[in-house]
């Protein structure tokens, strides 16, 4: 699928993408899909099922 794509079509595509969006906001959309992707990795981190140990029976008579 991606076999025909050369560094040429990137370098297109990268200033088609500044172009649209402008120098000035690349950085900031940049700085938010970094802090995105930070906020999810820890989320994923902390929603690990948390196991408690099983404890013993005890019998008492």
């Amino acid at each position: 699928m991606l076999a025909g794509l050369t560094g040429l079509h990137l370098l297109v595509v990268a200033g088609a993408i500044l172009l649209l969006f402008g120098a000035t906001k690349l950085p900031v959309f940049a700085k938010g899909l970094g802090q995105s992707v930070k906020v999810l990795r820890t989320e994923l981190r902390d929603d690990e099922p948390v196991v408690v140990p099983a404890q013993p029976a005890t019998t008492e008579r």
